[in-house]
Protein backbone atom coordinates (compact mmCIF):
# COMPACT_ATOMS: atom_id res chain seq x y z
CA UNK A 1 0.00 0.00 0.00
CA UNK A 2 1.82 3.15 -1.22
CA UNK A 3 1.39 6.30 1.17
CA UNK A 4 -1.54 7.88 -0.55
CA UNK A 5 -3.83 5.34 -0.28
CA UNK A 6 -3.95 5.97 2.99
CA UNK A 7 -5.26 8.71 2.51
CA UNK A 8 -7.88 7.84 -0.09
CA UNK A 9 -8.97 5.38 2.20
CA UNK A 10 -9.06 8.09 5.08
CA UNK A 11 -10.81 10.14 2.50
CA UNK A 12 -13.64 7.41 1.56
CA UNK A 13 -14.75 7.28 5.33
CA UNK A 14 -15.46 11.06 5.79
CA UNK A 15 -19.08 12.01 6.15
CA UNK A 16 -18.36 15.98 5.72
CA UNK A 17 -18.67 17.70 2.48
CA UNK A 18 -15.71 19.88 3.36
CA UNK A 19 -13.06 19.79 5.93
CA UNK A 20 -9.02 21.30 5.90
CA UNK A 21 -6.08 18.96 7.79
CA UNK A 22 -2.88 20.25 8.31
CA UNK A 23 0.15 18.67 6.79
CA UNK A 24 0.95 17.37 10.36
CA UNK A 25 -2.18 15.50 10.70
CA UNK A 26 -1.75 14.34 7.03
CA UNK A 27 1.30 12.95 7.35
CA UNK A 28 -0.17 11.40 10.29
CA UNK A 29 -2.56 9.46 7.98
CA UNK A 30 -0.22 8.11 5.42
CA UNK A 31 2.67 7.48 8.22
CA UNK A 32 4.99 9.16 6.29
CA UNK A 33 6.73 12.83 5.58
CA UNK A 34 4.72 14.81 3.03
CA UNK A 35 7.95 15.80 0.16
CA UNK A 36 8.95 19.10 -0.31
CA UNK A 37 6.56 19.44 -3.22
CA UNK A 38 3.76 19.47 -0.91
CA UNK A 39 3.97 22.92 -0.23
CA UNK A 40 3.03 24.19 -3.92
CA UNK A 41 -0.39 24.68 -3.75
CA UNK A 42 -0.24 23.12 -7.57
CA UNK A 43 1.38 19.99 -6.09
CA UNK A 44 -2.32 19.55 -4.60
CA UNK A 45 -4.63 20.90 -6.96
CA UNK A 46 -6.82 18.02 -8.12
CA UNK A 47 -8.07 19.85 -11.42
CA UNK A 48 -5.20 21.21 -12.33
CA UNK A 49 -3.15 19.30 -15.17
CA UNK A 50 -5.28 15.73 -14.79
CA UNK A 51 -3.22 14.47 -17.74
CA UNK A 52 -0.18 14.68 -15.52
CA UNK A 53 -0.76 11.59 -12.80
CA UNK A 54 0.40 12.16 -9.54
CA UNK A 55 -0.66 9.83 -6.74
CA UNK A 56 -2.14 12.11 -4.32
CA UNK A 57 -4.42 13.94 -6.51
CA UNK A 58 -5.55 10.56 -7.92
CA UNK A 59 -5.86 9.13 -4.38
CA UNK A 60 -8.13 12.38 -3.79
CA UNK A 61 -10.47 12.24 -6.85
CA UNK A 62 -10.64 8.65 -6.31
CA UNK A 63 -12.03 9.06 -3.06
CA UNK A 64 -14.26 12.02 -4.63
CA UNK A 65 -12.92 15.34 -3.52
CA UNK A 66 -11.16 18.01 -4.68
CA UNK A 67 -7.91 18.81 -2.24
CA UNK A 68 -7.02 22.70 -2.30
CA UNK A 69 -3.61 23.88 -0.53
CA UNK A 70 -4.59 26.63 1.76
CA UNK A 71 -3.09 30.67 2.05
CA UNK A 72 -1.30 29.22 5.42
CA UNK A 73 1.03 26.85 2.88
CA UNK A 74 0.35 23.89 6.08
CA UNK A 75 -2.86 22.75 5.48
CA UNK A 76 -5.28 21.50 3.09
CA UNK A 77 -9.24 21.92 2.23
CA UNK A 78 -10.40 18.76 0.59
CA UNK A 79 -14.24 19.70 -1.04
CA UNK A 80 -16.38 16.83 -1.83
CA UNK A 81 -17.03 16.39 -6.08
CA UNK A 82 -20.41 16.57 -6.88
Amino acid sequence: MNDYQRLREYLKKQKLPEFVLSFEQIEEIIDAPLPRAAQRASWWETLRSPQEKMPQREACREAGYIATRQADGSSVRFKRMK
